[in-house]
């Protein structure tokens, strides 16, 4: 005779409660990496930000000693403009 008609209902749920299992272990994983990743991203920001901080500061340091340079450099091409002007009015 016919087998009887078996239940499928138990397997099925069966099934997606391993599926479901699989997925938040795969979940966990993931989170754990993504932590992480998370962290050594925001090592390496901060290693960033405080070579940028180095970067800014030498510029300005930069900048105050090409100031004082040109304003020095300024002076000694006045004083030799200053000289080249008393020796051509002594020379007329």
């Amino acid at each position: 005779m016919a087998e009887e008609p078996t239940d499928a209902v138990p397997q099925i749920l069966i099934r997606i409660q391993d599926s479901i299992s699989a997925i938040r272990s795969e979940l966990g994983t993931l989170r754990a990496e993504v932590g992480q990743f998370k962290r050594e991203n925001e090592t390496q920001h901060e290693e960033i930000r405080g070579l940028i901080h180095k970067q800014r500061r030498g510029s300005a340091a930069m900048m105050v000693i090409m100031r004082a340079t040109v304003s020095d450099f300024d002076d000694r091409v006045n004083e030799i403009v200053e000289r080249v002007a008393a020796l051509e009015a002594r020379a007329s």
